[in-house]
């Protein structure tokens, strides 16, 4: 073998999957077909649960340019260009990291280079015939065509993904293709702005809030200052003519007069910064029959794409956590029964509920007095703390609940580890400090250690900490099994667990790490 996992894509989704596999003891190797990263504005940030999960991951501080954990957003937030009020929550699961996407890009890529993946720029998949035992892909370099053979390959290579293509599997969903985008980084007058709200105020039509689109029967507008860059200015038409040649700021302003029916003078950003001029037509939701073919696996863009909802990164990097510590124990032979099914059968589903999400606004930001009356209606229930709980839920990816299989399991099991402040012998830690490695991980918080006792025979492969926790009346588990991503596969809220609760936590580790399978209770 040339290499144990081939990734065919080099953009921010590939580079997290080749920082997992390092972390694991694996040997990426990175194929990006273009030879310096784009220059192409896309993602303005990350949302969501993905905030959560690259702070596990020790990045968060970098990705940010700020000190400290992430805070969730408890203000507002936005769905279908509507207010949704986070501050009716008690605790909001809005986690929102703004930054470029050639930013987080940057930081990933030196990162696996710090834990020593190849990447190679330049580099194209042309094709690949996988066997029993490997896939040998056709690549073709600066140098010439050549051959990687590498026991998988995972399509992190877009929308268009060749990828894909190649497998066979199919990309069915929703084209539209009456809607024109129009996006600048521009200058407004400082008098516009409310210093109290940070407001755009426009004379004729009122203030449009910061980062919260606004809908009129015409279209959408937003306002988006985001920190040290010029302020992003945006409209989404219905059925209007696409002018021919290059987008310019004349063309913005006149769809802003259509959309708000109100002038908004704005000029070109001041100095070297960015100056985004662009213009899209119809965008796609689309979902993948499937995010494997044999050897040959599907993350990010590849397996999904959605027209609204801001999801796209929060979805992919969580597919490249979640696949890569699966392909790891697979490279090592050390993977139980139907681990590498398991990504499919949890990644698919929480793919299909963010396309969900993002039909769903795109059907509430469309023309037409009916739905106008629908958003009336929805704001009515918007004030509804259920609704809005649900909805933020939803929009994080904080509902997601992978099946661990287990019957009458805790209720954290399968979800996303709560964040915890512990106290250990060596002082105090946060529970992001302890998954940094990726390993898998035993949180003891018992009154007697017994949880930790179970690992005899493990050989060292779980990470194992007796703690306590530094609030006990804010936390309700008493002991925690973690998968490397940060997944509960078993969960205890007794101080001291009886032989069931014991045998079940075995019965995980063996399920999901390959790990010796429960002790009979005659034999304790």
């Amino acid at each position: 073998m040339n290499t144990d996992v081939v990734i065919v894509g080099g953009g921010p989704t590939g580079l997290m999957l080749a920082c997992e596999l390092r972390l694991a003891g694996v040997r990426p190797l990175v194929l990006e077909r273009l030879p310096e990263p784009s220059g192409v504005p896309k993602a303005n940030g990350l949302l969501g649960q993905v905030v959560r999960m690259v702070d596990r991951r020790g990045l968060y501080e970098r990705l940010a340019g700020a000190p400290g954990p992430p805070q969730p957003n408890s203000a507002y937030f936005m769905f279908a260009a509507m207010p949704l009020n986070l501050s009716l929550l008690d605790e909001s699961p809005l986690y929102a990291l703004p930054a470029t996407q050639r930013h987080i890009e940057q930081v990933l890529q030196e990162r696996a280079a710090d834990l020593g993946a190849e990447i190679r720029r330049g580099h194209r998949l042309v094709a690949f015939a996988q066997d029993d035992d490997a896939v040998t892909a056709e690549v073709e370099g600066p140098d010439g065509p050549y051959r990687v053979r590498a026991r998988y390959l995972v399509g992190a290579d877009g929308a268009h993904s060749v990828t894909r293509k190649r497998s066979g599997i199919g990309f069915p969903g929703i084209t539209y293709d009456r809607t024109t985008s129009r996006t600048a980084h521009v200058t407004v007058p400082a008098g516009w702005i409310d210093p109290a709200t940070g407001a755009l105020d426009v004379p004729g039509y009122g203030p449009v809030p910061p980062f919260l689109p606004r809908r009129t029967e015409h279209g959408t507008f937003s306002y988006a200052p985001f920190p040290g860059r010029p302020p992003l200015v945006s409209t989404t038409e219905w059925d209007q003519p696409e002018p021919e040649g290059p987008m310019t700021l004349d063309e913005l302003r006149a769809s802003v007069r259509r959309v708000l029916g109100a002038d908004v003078p704005f000029d070109p950003p001041a100095g070297d910064g960015p100056h985004v001029l662009r213009r899209l037509s119809g965008g796609n939701t689309r979902l993948a029959e499937r995010f494997r073919a044999g050897r040959v696996f599907l993350v990010g863009d590849a397996a999904h794409v959605s027209a609204s909802g801001g999801s796209g990164l929060n979805l992919a990097l969580q597919d490249a956590v979640n696949l890569g510590w699966k392909l790891a124990a697979a490279v090592r032979d050390a993977d139980p029964p139907g681990l590498l099914d398991s990504y499919d059968a949890e990644r698919r589903p929480a793919a299909r509920r963010m396309a969900m999400l993002a039909q769903a606004q795109a059907a509430l930001t469309a023309p037409g007095s009916d739905v106008t009356e629908l958003r009336e209606l929805f704001a009515e229930l918007l004030a509804d703390p259920g609704t809005v709980a649900r909805l933020a839920a939803l929009t994080a990816g904080s509902d997601v609940r992978y099946d661990m299989g287990a019957a009458d399991a805790h209720p954290l099991t399968g979800r996303f580890a709560p964040d915890l402040d512990l106290r250990t012998p060596a002082g105090a830690v946060r529970l992001a400090e302890l998954t940094a490695t990726a390993r898998p991980l035993l949180i003891d918080l018992t009154e007697d250690a017994s949880a930790a006792r179970e690992t005899s025979g493990w050989d060292g492969r779980v990470q194992v900490v007796a703690a306590r926790p530094e609030d006990p009346d804010a936390v309700s588990v008493t002991a925690l099994l973690l998968r490397p991503d940060c997944h509960v596969a078993w969960a205890s809220s007794s101080p001291r667990p009886d032989t069931a609760e014991l045998d079940a936590l075995r019965a995980a580790a063996a399920r999901w790490l390959g790990l010796p399978e429960p002790a009979r209770h005659a034999e304790r």
